[in-house]
């Protein structure tokens, strides 16, 4: 799913579903309604998302417990289920909340060690995936850190992991120094690189010109957006280069997100069908 100005590796990580959770949080969260399957399909063609995929998205979601599924004659609707409306509250979180510059850190880590036999291989590299996800960046063998204080009980209860985990906060002391955990820890040029690809991709006079409207480019820049949230280990300022492209990335994206609100809202209300729940 291509269009205008829009390069090739950027497009291919707005999957379906990370343009749904987009859509959803946006279009139904906490709003108390469901939407007709129909009109949605109309909304992802204007992102070049075909049928078939939608539909496989939407089942999907609701065998993972995320939507439930709502029938008013012959017309199937999706309304959030608990656990979605959760994440998807995470999500605002992340992008209207916690943001991309981590400037009020307090000194302290997350530590997480572990040690688990070449047997559980699977469930260790399943670990080592979620800590990742949740910002911690690999000190050294077995060790992983994170600025601040995260809460990753819900990851070693589902890999079952109690008894194979230590988790403690920790503060650096010399002669450890917090800069030298940062450069040590985090691939601190990746990091800035997706910014500056975001950057390359919407600091543009008319970004994404082959999109059909606002609603699309609202949907894929809300989507481009979280995706660099998520994966950003949020990171304290005073560790980061003065001219860290995050900064200016945030400011972009707050920006564009505004312009496109009203006219996108325009328009998503003359194509969906919904139904209160």
């Amino acid at each position: 799913m291509t269009f205008g100005g829009e390069d090739d590796l950027t497009a291919q990580f707005r999957r379906p579903q990370s343009l749904m959770f987009s859509f959803l949080g946006i279009y139904v969260l906490d709003r108390g309604l469901a939407v007709y399957s129909g009109s949605v399909i109309d909304v992802f063609a204007r992102l070049n998302v075909s049928e078939e995929a939608v539909r496989s998205t939407l089942a999907r979601m609701v065998k993972r417990n995320l939507l439930i599924r709502h029938r008013r004659g012959r017309k199937v609707y999706f309304g959030l289920a608990p656990h979605a409306a959760e994440v998807l509250k995470d999500g605002r979180r992340r992008v209207w909340e916690t943001g991309a510059v981590n400037r009020d850190w307090d000194g302290t880590w997350t530590v997480v060690g572990f040690s688990l036999p070449d047997s559980r291989r699977s469930t260790r590299n399943d670990l080592r995936s979620q800590l990742i996800w949740n910002g911690f960046g690999l000190l050294q063998n077995g060790l992983w850190i994170a600025p601040g204080e995260k809460d990753v009980t819900d990851i070693i209860a589902s890999l079952e992991l109690g008894d194979h985990v230590t988790v403690l906060t920790a503060r650096a002391f010399k002669p450890t120094e917090a800069a030298d955990l940062v450069r040590k820890a985090f691939d601190i040029e990746r990091i800035a690189g997706r910014y500056r690809a975001f950057l390359a991709q919407w600091d543009v006079p008319r970004p994404l010109p082959g999109a059909p409207d606002d609603l699309a480019r609202q949907l894929l820049l809300h989507t481009d957006w979280l995706q660099l949230v998520r994966q950003d280990p949020h990171l304290p300022a005073e560790h980061l280069p003065s001219d860290w492209p995050a900064i200016r990335a945030e400011q972009l994206f707050q920006v564009l997100a505004r312009e496109y609100e009203r006219r996108a809202a325009e328009q998503a209300a003359a194509i969906l069908d919904e139904l209160p729940v």
